[in-house]
């Protein structure tokens, strides 16, 4: 039974039936290699375990980035269609504005030509009034 153990294990029965030693590097050799293969498979199943953990969080937090995005990309459209609604009735209102504008024009440039014709009046009313007080000093000095 213990050259099958020993076979199990990689050495040989002969090397196994072979005397021991004293030497206690060799024992040390032979007790770490047995109990070292354990910790190796404990220890890799448990790298993979948290391995496997690891890759899940990632692939998790990248899958809530990327739905983040979609909700972003969604809301960014649903801004830029208000948007675009906004800016269609403000052309609207603006082609509104023009058409009552065009539609004052022809009001705007009577307004703007009794406007000159009143500053022209003014003028007058000024030249006459100093041609009247000119009068009025003639008279006095006639009177005289």
């Amino acid at each position: 039974m213990a050259a099958a153990a020993a076979a199990a294990q990689g050495v040989s029965a002969t090397q196994r039936e072979e005397p021991v030693r004293d030497d206690a590097a060799v024992e040390t050799a032979e007790e770490a290699k047995e109990p070292a293969e354990a910790d190796i498979t404990e220890l890799c199943r448990d790298m993979f375990s948290k391995m496997a953990t690891y890759l899940t969080g990632e692939l998790t937090a990248t899958s809530e980035d990327y739905k983040l995005l979609e909700n972003m990309n969604k809301l960014t459209s649903l801004k830029y269609l208000e948007m675009k609604d906004i800016a269609i009735n403000i052309s609207r209102n603006l082609k509104d504005l023009n058409q009552k504008y065009a539609g004052l024009q022809p009001y705007l440039d009577q307004i703007n030509v009794i406007e000159e014709q009143v500053a022209a009046l003014e003028q007058a009313a000024y030249k006459l009034d100093a041609y009247s007080k000119k009068l009025a000093k003639y008279k006095k000095l006639e009177k005289r």
